[in-house]
């Protein structure tokens, strides 16, 4: 699992040391049945929740997840494909914004998570292990495909860290 510091800008430092440190695939799904439990457990009072003015709701939080998520795998296919195209970064409050999660149940939201968990294991289970070491330009950055799957894991593992922290 030792990344090199190359594979990564150091903002996703704290992504990574929060993945579980577990191979890619075993820590995605790991963190699907986690994420899943996690989500369901919150009391549906609190799912629409937000801690300040201007703050996130908890669905919010999820959607974000997802979304993340789902531009983090693209990376990680045009990558793996040797697609040397810069890729460009995305601005998530912008995301947040347009998607509505309040309009949407917590269940419709964890079917989609599930739904792109699962795609991302396909891809990473698709990849053969000198591919994990390719690396690509995105929001500017070097980043390998191998950081991509730890980055995906730390980034929902923060997340939760916060709903315990400031919405529970």
């Amino acid at each position: 699992m030792k990344l090199n510091v190359n594979e990564y800008n150091s903002y996703y430092e704290s992504y990574i040391e929060k993945s579980n440190q577990k191979p890619i695939v075993e820590g995605l799904s790991d963190n699907l049945e986690r994420i899943v439990l996690f989500f369901r457990a919150i009391p549906k009072g609190k799912q629409d929740y937000s801690y300040a003015e201007g703050k996130w709701t908890i669905k919010d939080i999820l959607l974000h997840i997802i979304d993340t998520e789902r531009i983090f795998s693209y990376r990680a296919l045009r990558i793996s494909r040797n697609d040397k195209t810069p890729l460009p970064g995305f601005e998530h409050n912008d995301y947040v914004f347009n998607a509505s999660a309040s309009n949407r149940s917590l269940e419709s939201l964890l079917e989609e998570y599930t739904a792109v968990r699962k795609a991302t294991i396909a891809l990473y289970n698709s990849l053969n292990p000198p591919v994990l070491l390719e690396i690509g330009e995105a929001s500017g950055f070097p980043i390998s495909v191998r950081a991509i799957g730890y980055i995906i894991t730390g980034h929902e593992n923060h997340h939760c860290e916060i709903i315990k922290q400031r919405y529970l």
